[in-house]
């Protein structure tokens, strides 16, 4: 399925029903009193968390949601039913912002709340409530009363434990489809990934580890070069970072640098995040080039630092070791009997 992380859509609570004008006519009761029953409610619109669903896909497809409208008031004092509300599920993650993007109206941040996000019009009110003693026989009901309607904008945040980033073609996918069930575009060229994937690694009965595969990120990408804050705004939700540097560059410490100062420019903690430094394509390059790069990127910064390649399935079943063990489950394995990945 594709990834779809935004979208817009219509909605509108239901519009309550109408009082109704009515008079008692019972035999042997020749001037019976009003009885004109209240109008039901309209529905509301509810948003619901979906552990199930990770993209907005569903609503390319469906842009109107309309609640149903309250039934009328009867005779005999009869209220009209309630309409019926519409549940709309979201990932977890959607945020809900108003027609021009300006302001955050609601999160979804988990999958056990159910959140009225626009409530139906209330009923009016049937003739039977406006009797008084000067008004006996009233023949006056209140229309429902309207529901509300507006367009909102679904945003998706992905929440995972681990986001890779870094710039345009430096190996991203090819370590996500390596590793998980995930099947990305991979090729030889920058931008192949156009949306985030998501992946999961399991071992054995531990727990899963949840990756997602951010497309690479260019210079001035917080300002909104390119596609830069949609993709920087995926990494809210991701608890570690994989910064991946393709090792085989002329200049790594530049290439570092400028993810760097990204995540630092757009804020809201992404520069403070739990980071680890994978360079990758070390197959390209000789053991004592590799090396001398790591000696170099070690010199700049003292954050932990792996070097994989997917051609060399030794160098990936180390360092996801290291994932499970220290950065993410915090559930010790041990070494000896992990069973490197099989792949063909």
């Amino acid at each position: 399925m594709k990834f779809l992380d935004e979208a817009k859509i219509f909605l509108q609570s239901g519009k309550g029903g109408n009082g109704c004008v009515s008079f008692r006519r019972e035999k042997y009761i020749e001037y019976g009193g009003p009885d004109g029953g209240d109008g039901g409610n309209g529905g509301n619109i509810v948003f619901k968390g979906a552990k199930n669903r990770n993209t907005l896909i569903d609503f390319r497809f469906q842009q109107h949601f309309k609640a149903q409208k309250g039934k009328d008031g009867a005779g005999k004092k009869k209220k009209g039913a309630n309409g019926n509300p519409i549940c709309i599920e979201l990932p977890v993650g959607t945020s809900i912002y108003n027609d021009d993007y300006s302001i955050k109206l609601l999160e979804v941040e988990d999958a056990h709340t159910e959140t009225v996000f626009l409530k139906g019009g209330k009923g009016g009110f049937g003739n039977h409530k406006f009797k008084s003693s000067k008004n006996i026989t009233p023949k006056k009901a209140n229309a429902g009363y309207p529901g509300e309607e507006m367009w909102v904008w679904l945003r998706l945040n992905l929440i995972a434990d681990i986001g890779i980033v870094g710039l345009p073609n430096v190996g991203k996918s090819s370590f996500l489809k390596f590793v998980t069930n995930a099947n990305p575009k991979i090729g030889n060229y920058p931008f192949t990934t156009l949306f985030p994937n998501l992946g999961v690694f399991r071992y054995k009965n531990y727990q899963d580890i949840i990756i997602a595969d951010i497309p690479g990120i260019i210079k001035n990408a917080f300002d909104g070069s390119g596609l830069g804050l949609k993709f920087l705004g995926h990494i809210e939700k991701c608890k570690h970072l994989l910064h991946f540097v393709d090792i085989s560059k002329k200049d790594i410490i530049k290439d570092y640098q400028i993810i760097r100062n990204e995540l630092s420019k757009y804020g809201k903690g992404l520069e403070k995040k739990n980071e680890i430094i994978v360079l990758t394509k070390i197959d390209l390059l000789t053991k004592k080039a590799c090396e001398e790069k790591i000696k170099l990127l070690k010199s700049y910064t003292s954050k932990k630092i792996y070097d994989i390649s997917i051609k060399d399935k030794k160098s990936i079943d180390k360092f996801l070791i290291y994932l499970i063990n220290k950065k993410v489950t915090n559930i010790p394995i041990n070494e000896e009997k992990w069973t490197p990945l099989k792949k063909n």
